[in-house]
């Protein structure tokens, strides 16, 4: 060990300010997490151990349950609308057929860069009741006006709205760079055997994706769950669309309960951790068939 330690010092040094990084902003945090999850602490105060007290508490909590089904609905629905339009965007950026793609492709990419805050406002303006564009149009159409925000039943809808509008960009430019490494050769050969568009972008483009697209739906999956801006600036009725990161927060630094706090902190590490390794296991046996 201390003679690989000695012989490979140069690539090691390059690597370690990775590793203490992560010691000190991941790995101490996470167990100092665990540890205050044991606890009934008011960050004031000398935290007093109550062991799975908080645990107990936390599964009988019906708000929790009502965060956890709100966040699986952003991550599940948000999911679905980010990667589709994406891929159908990512397409349309590299299609041959389209002119000035610099042009475009600064547009699209324009929502990733505005700040998520300045917008949640703007998108609180466009869902207001009374006044909103959306509600202007439906009005139009001969629609009644709907309580977008102010509604239980459709308070998740501006959430899912904001957090798909503002995250499309990112992973279209993934995508993107996924489908510029797909050969041309490919499409011609396809094309000369008689294949349509929609022929070779089931037969070509998404099997060539299918790295491309596990990555996006992983990362998408540890940025889902983590989903907090949206739901605080754009917050609805009781618990209609909290997320769990929202009401981690709200436990920790509103009503100062940090073992609660960090109690939802450990079990959302834990869904995240089941998910992704349900993931891999899945994109595991799609590789072996």
């Amino acid at each position: 060990m201390i003679q690989a330690l000695k012989r490979y010092k140069w690539p090691y040094l390059f690597i370690m300010p990775f590793f203490l990084l992560f010691l000190i902003f991941q790995l101490i945090p996470n167990i100092f997490t665990v540890v205050i999850s044991l606890t009934k602490w008011n960050a004031i105060a000398k935290p007093q151990y109550v062991g799975l007290k908080n645990y107990q508490l936390l599964f009988c909590d019906q708000m929790f349950w009502d965060a956890t089904w709100n966040t699986f609905i952003y991550w599940l629905i948000s999911g679905i609308i980010i990667i589709v339009l994406a891929l159908f965007i990512g397409s349309l950026l590299t299609s041959k057929q389209l002119k000035i793609k610099k042009i475009y492709s600064t547009i699209t990419f324009l929502p990733n860069v505005c700040a998520v805050i300045s917008m949640a406002i703007i998108f609180k303006l466009f869902f207001d009741t009374n006044e909103g564009l959306f509600n202007s149009i439906l009005v139009s159409v001969g629609i009644p006006k709907q309580e977008w925000i102010t509604g239980a039943s459709l308070s998740k809808i501006p959430v899912i709205f904001l957090y798909s509008w503002r995250n499309i960009p990112w992973y279209t430019m993934i995508i993107v760079s996924g489908l510029l490494n797909i050969s041309p050769d490919f499409y011609e050969a396809a094309h000369v055997d008689g294949a349509n568009t929609v022929q070779q972008f089931f037969k070509i483009t998404l099997p060539s994706l299918s790295n491309v697209l596990f990555f996006c739906f992983i990362t998408l999956t540890s940025d889902a769950w983590k989903i907090f801006n949206e739901s605080y600036m754009l917050k609805g009725p009781s618990t209609s669309n909290i997320s769990l990161f929202q009401y981690m927060y709200d436990s920790g630094f509103t009503i100062f309960k940090m073992g609660y706090a960090s109690a939802i902190g450990v079990v959302l590490t834990v869904i995240l951790l089941v998910v992704s390794i349900v993931q891999f296991i899945i994109r595991k046996r799609q590789g072996e068939v």
